[in-house]
């Protein structure tokens, strides 16, 4: 009993020192089963519609090992997925997600190739849909941290999301509501040195990074623990792009080509095998 006592207390002094310090301990990312990790972008869009439970089933389909997607609020307080502020370019409505309610959003259809009729999911849907499944990539646009870590919580899905922060805001919340969320941001382009690093992630602190400001930084981030993925996504990515990332010896990227850059990954090897969730 006394040596259980001593070991919690020694762990608790130990959490205490790491944060005193700011060196806080990273939260776990979500596990992966492949050792490059590979992220749709907005879902596989190039003929689903971005942000849309289809897309969302595609890269799912695919193999894909998160599922990018971007968090607005609605007029009336509802939690939708959409990347622009406004609708117009991916529904036949115009306006802004924030000016418009949920019942006026879910008359609309979004814009589509194949044909089809999709709507526009709540997060909800999108969580669900993903759950045991596919982990989320948590684009968090414009929306209530309390509110989307309930429904985070709700869904069971605690540890199958990885939240993707544009505002220093959004972490202060994220850190007070949920500090056991990972956490991820670009790093500012005018870090150049392991100094300025450091201090940078002393009074953010991330689990992952998208950038990274400098080819002499790399030893620096693996160094904090940071896991990178970079953006890749372009109308002409390619196996030279992909690999130009990979030989950054990042963990993973994004993508808006899924399918392709898997059957890259598998043809040459590069796919399978246990990922390691930090450098």
């Amino acid at each position: 009993m006394m040596n259980r006592k001593t070991n919690l207390l020694t762990l608790f002094f130990s959490c205490f020192v790491l944060i005193a310090f700011g060196q806080r301990p990273l939260a776990p990312l979500p596990q992966c089963k492949n050792g490059f990790i590979v992220i749709a972008h907005r879902g596989s869009h190039l003929i689903k519609p971005e942000n849309s439970i289809a897309s969302i089933e595609e890269a799912i389909d695919l193999g894909v090992d998160y599922v990018e997607i971007d968090l607005r609020t609605t007029r009336d307080g509802h939690l939708v997925l959409m990347h622009n502020e406004t609708i117009d370019h991916m529904t036949n409505g115009k306006g802004k997600v924030q000016d418009l309610n949920l019942d006026e959003l879910e008359k609309l259809s979004l814009n589509a190739k194949d044909g089809q009729t999709y709507k526009l999911p709540l997060f909800k849907e999108a969580l669900n849909a993903c759950k045991n499944r596919i982990n989320i990539y948590l684009d968090f646009k414009e929306a209530d941290v309390a509110q989307a870590y309930a429904e985070i919580k709700a869904a069971g899905m605690e540890k199958q999301v990885l939240v993707y922060i544009n505002k220093t805001a959004q972490h202060e919340s994220w850190r007070a509501i949920a500090p056991q969320m990972p956490l991820m941001s670009g790093l500012p382009k005018h870090i150049k040195t392991k100094e300025e690093l450091n201090s940078f992630l002393d009074k953010m602190p991330l689990e992952a990074t998208d950038r990274i400001p400098d080819p002499g930084l790399m030893t620096a981030i693996r160094e904090k623990g940071l896991s990178v993925y970079l953006d890749v996504q372009m109308a002409d990515e390619d196996p030279v792009k992909w690999k130009a990332a990979m030989d950054k010896g990042v963990q993973g990227v994004q993508t808006d080509h899924p399918e392709a850059l898997i059957r890259y990954l598998k043809t040459n090897h590069l796919r399978n095998g246990l990922n390691v969730s930090r450098p």
